[in-house]
C-alpha cells in the first residue's frame, strides 16, 4: 500500500464520517448515497492502486463488516444506514482496520450513549428506566418505554464509530508515515 493511497482512504474516510455523523445527529439517518459513495470508493481506489488484490481485499472489508453487524441490526441494535456506512469503510480501508474500528467503536458506543441518554434525560430519566424494568419483572409483561426514559431515547451510532475508527487508525502501524508526509507538504 502506498502511501499517496492510505492518505487518499483516511482523508475520504474522515468526510464520510463527518457527513455521517452531521446527518446522525440531526435527523437520526445516514444517507444511502453517502454509504453507496464510500463503497464505489472503497472498491476503485483498492482496485486502482492494488489491481485485484485491491478488489479482493475491499470485498472482505465489505463483507466482514456486513457478517459482524448484520445479526447487530436484526436484533435492532444498530439501524441500515450505520451498518451501510460501515460496509463502505470496510471496503475503503480493508478488513483489518474495520474489525479494530468496530471493536474500538463499541466501546465508545457505550460511553457515548450513556453519556448522550444522561444529557437528554437526567438521572431521573435512568431511574425511570429502571423502575420500568422492574414492573416488566414483576408482572411478567412489557411496559414499552415512555419517552422521557434513558430507554426511549434513540441514540445516533456514527459518533461512536468515527471514534473507534479514530482510535483504530492512531495504532495502525502504517500511518506514522502518512502523518508525516502529511506534515511535511503543510508546514
Amino acid at each position: 500500500m502506498t502511501d499517496a493511497q492510505l492518505l487518499l482512504q483516511i482523508t475520504l474516510a474522515a468526510l464520510f464520517f463527518i457527513i455521517a455523523i452531521a446527518t446522525d445527529l440531526r435527523s437520526h439517518r445516514i444517507p444511502n448515497a453517502l454509504s453507496l459513495a464510500a463503497i464505489f470508493c472503497g472498491f476503485a481506489i483498492n482496485g486502482y492502486y492494488a489491481q485485484l488484490n485491491g478488489l479482493l481485499l475491499a470485498a472482505f472489508g465489505f463483507a466482514l463488516a456486513f457478517i459482524i453487524l448484520f445479526p447487530v441490526f436484526i436484533f435492532r441494535l444498530l439501524g441500515a444506514g450505520d451498518i451501510k456506512l460501515m460496509m463502505g469503510i470496510g471496503a475503503l480501508m480493508g478488513p483489518e482496520l474495520l474489525a479494530w474500528s468496530l471493536l474500538y467503536g463499541v466501546a465508545a458506543g457505550a460511553v457515548t450513549s450513556i453519556l448522550l441518554v444522561l444529557w437528554r434525560t437526567g438521572l431521573s430519566g435512568v431511574v425511570n428506566t429502571l423502575k420500568r424494568y422492574w414492573d416488566c419483572i414483576y408482572c411478567r409483561t412489557y411496559f414499552k418505554p415512555e419517552p422521557n426514559e434513558a430507554a426511549g431515547q434513540k441514540v445516533p451510532y456514527a459518533p461512536a464509530l468515527a471514534i473507534g475508527w479514530l482510535v483504530a487508525c492512531s495504532i495502525n502501524y502504517d500511518l506514522p508515515s502518512v502523518y508525516l508526509q502529511l506534515s511535511h507538504y503543510l508546514g
